[in-house]
């Protein structure tokens, strides 16, 4: 655990002072997009985060790369290298999103290149941890893998709207999922807790942590597209890294939700993102626009129009993505009776919160009649 403490604490360290290098780049050189009408910010800020983000993921890569800890992550050269650039190549697109805004269309295409680097070199799905279920062939493995990296991506930076989102939901579900990764690492290696997905991890925490401070209400930055993708790009790798990997018969619990915790985990982290994803998509084809045109209508956008506050919106997510997420680890633990009860009663919690806007406009009609 102390090599995985280490390895959050570089990207953290590196990336809080690398973003308060880029603001004052930014702000010297005048490197913002004029305000649009969607945007929740009303002074011109720069959204040049990722950049400093990267960062923060580059060095600690370095720093691990040569430690004896991370051996076995490091074993297949290639893959990391993979890793690496494409990790440069989606910032890259951001940050050129960032400062140009880039058709739809060269976005997208550059996503799936970058998809197929990552899928090429290994890191994919080859078996789905159902009674050791295999994929089948390596084209669809390919196929399937590149898949799932975009949706994360696009679903990941569709729900940057407002200060500390991202950041904050990355870093709840991100915590989730590394606990899950080291309880699984201790299990099916006691010898060796190290892998790519927990390297990955600590490092995403790390860039999340260093990050936030600067994207708190009011942010001084936004980590833009560059950010959102690449903190989309390296959660996809982390469970891709699990879910392709993990072998059902290694477990030694009886129980089948543990077997299946590598699927479910990763895609429960996600839940708003991809319901934002979805709905967005629906939205914009029923208009006879394209599924990434820009519009005010995500779900961080409703709740403010509900009656929330901008930080009240962002809560809202952090509440139900530690909810969702925390819910799936459970069951690591305890039976589905337990974790119903927990879910339950935090379901009550998050609706309470969610709904309060209506709950107190109603208060305040009766005690006004």
């Amino acid at each position: 655990m102390r090599a995985y403490l280490l390895m959050f604490a570089i990207a953290a360290v590196v990336t809080f002072f690398a973003t308060h290098l880029v603001r004052r780049v930014a702000a010297k050189r005048n490197l913002h997009l004029e305000i649009r009408e969607r945007d929740a910010h009303k002074v011109p800020t720069p959204r040049l985060g990722g950049v400093a983000m990267y960062a923060g993921f580059l060095v600690t890569i370095l720093v691990a790369w040569p430690l004896g800890w991370f051996s076995a992550v490091f074993a297949n050269p290639a893959q990391v290298i993979a890793i690496v650039v494409a990790v440069t190549l989606i910032t890259a697109i951001g940050v050129l999103d960032d400062l140009f805004d880039l058709d739809w269309t060269l976005k997208l295409a550059g996503q799936f290149v970058v998809a197929g680097i990552i899928a090429w070199q290994g890191v994919q799905i080859v078996s789905l941890p159902i009674s050791g279920l295999t994929i089948g062939s390596f084209g669809i493995s390919l196929v399937a893998t590149v898949f799932i990296t975009v949706l994360v991506m696009n679903a990941v930076n569709f729900i940057d709207g407002l200060d500390g989102l991202v950041a904050g939901v990355v870093f709840i579900g991100t915590t989730v999922f590394f606990i899950y990764t080291y309880l699984l690492a201790q299990e099916i290696s006691p010898t060796n807790y190290f892998n790519l997905a927990g390297l990955l991890s600590a490092i995403v925490l790390g860039m999340c942590a260093g990050f936030l401070p600067h994207n708190w209400h009011r942010a001084k930055i936004f980590m833009g597209d560059s950010g959102a993708y690449q903190l989309g790009l390296l959660m996809a790798v982390s469970a891709l890294a699990v879910t392709g990997q993990v072998d059902p018969g290694v477990l030694t619990r009886n129980d089948v939700i543990p077997a299946l915790l590598p699927l479910v985990l990763p895609l429960s982290i996600l839940v708003l993102p991809l319901l934002d994803f979805g709905l967005a998509v629906v939205r914009r084809l029923r208009a006879g626009k394209s599924p990434f045109s820009a519009d005010r209508k995500h779900i961080h956008h409703r709740l403010q129009d509900f009656g929330h506050s901008h930080l009240g919106s962002v809560v809202v997510f952090y509440l139900w993505t530690t909810l969702i997420s925390t819910s799936c680890l459970l069951f690591y633990f305890f039976s589905g009776k337990v974790v119903l009860v927990f879910f339950l009663v935090g379901l009550l919690g998050c609706l309470t919160y969610t709904l309060w806007p209506v709950i107190r406009n109603r208060q305040t009609k009766r005690r006004s009649a």
